[in-house]
């Protein structure tokens, strides 16, 4: 048999104060004394009253709920940077919803829509790109937006990212100096700016140089597919290098290059991976990679949101953070090198 909620006026009746007194309390940022936040905590807890988030935000316009879209969380760098952004909203008083999509537009634009329902006061988009009817609809409905991750052409959306041009040099660069010139290169999702903007560094870097790129194949960001396309371009004519454009996807290619290829990293080819997820420290790997600064990047993604959310009139904001190449032992360090 269904119980009847609780009421805030219970709870101020058991707790001897007024109703607004209890709104005061479950209220962020709203102002009550330590005695009648304790009153009202213990009577609240007492008959097990919640507070209405949702009907709240009716009545003052704010849920301070941020709606976080992601489209896959295989990648070990979108868990750990969810967590941070997590942490870091709720520092600040705010919750988070968490809706999954995927890369086609159309489910995209579904997932924002539905968010939208839940009244959220501002979205992170986290690996996706949206449309520019649906950025246009976010701004209609007053509810700004940031892109973690991803960038896009639209000048009037924020977006955080490494910077990934300059990734792709460094990890150009130290392959050329050691030696290599004989260099393939296995691309993400080609609908990514990420994904373009580390190929596009990388391959200007290696032409500056005088070298063209060797091979070229594509893993679309998923271990299966990055395996495949290490076989294709190994079955001739193989590379003595490879760039790979995130480490997901060179954990999968260091291990069909060792275990089915019976190749190995780094003495007959080179691996260099981009982001410095958790295992790629680890012994069995030990990937040289370009570490994306997620603290920084969670960091300017939250105050962005924040700064949008206090003041509409916010200028949009559009910021690239360098991180810097980890040389570990998956590609063969240039005599003189300094680590």
């Amino acid at each position: 048999m269904a119980t009847q909620k609780v009421t805030s006026m219970e709870v101020a009746r058991l707790a001897g104060v007024s109703q607004s007194a209890v709104s005061r309390v479950f209220t962020p940022g709203a102002s009550a004394s330590k005695k009648t936040v304790e009153k009202v905590r213990k009577a609240a807890k007492e008959l097990g009253y919640r507070p209405n988030v949702l009907a709240r935000a009716v009545v003052s316009g704010k849920s301070r709920i941020i709606g976080l879209v992601v489209a896959y969380l295989n990648n070990q760098f979108y868990p750990e940077a969810l967590e941070k952004l997590t942490n870091a909203l709720q520092e600040r008083g705010y919750h988070v919803l968490i809706f999954m999509a995927s890369h086609q537009a159309g489910n995209i634009d579904n997932v924002v829509e539905e968010i939208l329902d839940f009244q959220v006061d501002g979205i992170i988009a986290a690996s996706v790109a949206l449309s520019s009817d649906l950025s246009d609809r976010c701004r209609t409905a007053g509810v700004p937006m940031v892109l973690f991750n991803r960038a896009q052409d639209d000048t009037a959306m924020s977006s955080v990212t490494s910077d990934n041009i300059a990734g792709g040099r460094k990890a150009a660069e130290f392959l050329l100096a050691g030696g290599h010139r004989k260099i393939g290169y296995i691309a993400g999702w080609e609908g990514a700016s990420t994904q373009r903007d580390r190929e596009a560094g990388f391959v200007a870097s290696l032409n500056e140089a005088g070298v063209e790129l060797h091979a070229r194949e594509v893993g679309n960001f998923l271990s299966e597919e990055a395996r495949q396309a290490t076989l294709r371009m190994f079955e001739t004519d193989p590379p003595d290098a490879v760039f790979v454009a995130n480490d997901h996807m060179a954990i999968s290619v260091m291990d069909t290059l060792r275990f089915e290829m019976d190749l190995k990293v780094p003495q007959d080819v080179s691996v260099i991976g981009y982001d410095d997820v958790t295992v790629a420290s680890w012994p069995a790997y030990n990937l040289t990679t370009i570490r994306q600064p997620a603290n920084r990047m969670v960091a300017e993604t939250v105050d962005i949101l924040l700064s949008k959310i206090e003041d509409a009139d916010a200028r949009p904001r559009r910021v690239e953070i360098d991180g810097p190449l980890i040389v570990r032992g998956s590609a063969r360090i240039p005599e003189g090198w300094k680590t």
